[in-house]
């Protein structure tokens, strides 16, 4: 994917009242999580459809929510509905990659934008929607997740950027910089292993360049990460990229180890580098848009986008 670095098209922000369909890519999903999901988004006033399949379990890899198929099917029939406003995935896991090639991209390109929502496995509809579609879309909390549906932080910054997006045009952290300095850019990235294990695949991003790289991850040990990221590197996936944005990074190992190995492979880049800013895999997960044009300040840790992240 070759995707000029600028901006690409914001979706329309929620109004009360919004049809917004659930939707399950990747991992069985848990009903009583489904359900709590579910109440919090009726509780800002949303009409929320389930896809057929939610809640499905693949008979013979159970970490997949039903088959590849189905998964495929019900994104597409969701996103291409023009009842339903919004896309909201239900949860991680794995398995968008056994399914992305299925859907029909010219048909949900002439559906029309719409806001999508999701991360971890989601990664890879956030590069597909990219590439495909050239779309803006929310790196955040899902609708069944167990940092979503116990975590009010979590929950307003979604609610915020789905239905205020200029409140929040200002993305403040608590982490510090690893290389100092400011950046310009469009906001990119997500799940660490996902972008590298997405090279050499079907529209795959070939280049970050002019880009503000968000990355995280969870359960991964050190050298694994070591692996994914001299991958980007050796690739020439980081040659021109503006800045570096690091998320959580539970069950990683010993944090130490992992601030070394960020200025190992990413200190070298030349631009700043920004440390623990509050999104992935965490609790209190903010909502970062990508394909926004922004500003980090690695210094004061923030983001400052150009304009909302939905229009």
């Amino acid at each position: 994917m070759n995707r000029p670095a600028g901006p690409l098209a914001r979706p329309t922000r929620l109004a009360p009242g919004a049809r917004v369909a659930v939707v399950a890519p990747s991992g069985p999903v848990p009903e009583e999580r489904l359900q709590a999901g579910l109440d919090v988004l009726r509780g800002w006033d949303l009409d929320p459809v389930v896809a057929p399949h939610v809640l499905d379990r693949h008979g013979a890899f159970g970490y997949l929510a039903g088959t590849d198929a189905d998964r495929a099917a019900d994104l597409q029939n969701a996103w291409c509905d023009p009842a339903v406003d919004a896309v909201l995935c239900a949860r991680g896991g794995y398995g968008v990659q056994r399914m992305v090639d299925l859907l029909d991209w010219d048909a949900m390109a002439a559906a029309g934008p719409k806001a999508f929502v999701g991360f971890s496995d989601i990664t890879v509809l956030h590069e597909a929607f990219a590439g495909r579609l050239g779309l803006a879309t929310l790196h955040g909390p899902m609708a069944a997740g167990v940092d979503f549906v116990k975590n009010a932080r979590a929950q307003e910054h979604l609610r915020a950027t789905l239905f205020e997006p200029e409140s929040v045009r200002v993305i403040t952290s608590t982490g510090a910089a690893l290389v100092p300095g400011r950046a310009r850019g469009v906001t990119l990235g997500g799940c660490l292993t996902l972008l590298a294990a997405e090279a050499g695949t079907p529209g795959a991003r070939t280049s970050a360049a002019g880009g503000l790289l968000c990355l995280e991850d969870v359960g991964e040990e050190t050298y694994r990460l070591d692996r994914c990221l001299t991958q980007l590197l050796r690739a020439g996936v980081l040659d021109g990229v503006r800045g570096v944005l690091l998320g959580s990074w539970q069950e990683c190992g010993p944090y130490e180890r992992l601030r070394a190995l960020f200025l190992d492979r990413l200190g070298g880049l030349g631009v700043p580098v920004v440390e623990e800013f509050g999104f992935g895999h965490c609790e209190g997960a903010l909502t970062i848009p990508f394909g926004v044009s922004a500003e980090l300040d690695a210094d004061a840790g923030t983001l400052t986008l150009d304009e909302p992240a939905l229009r």
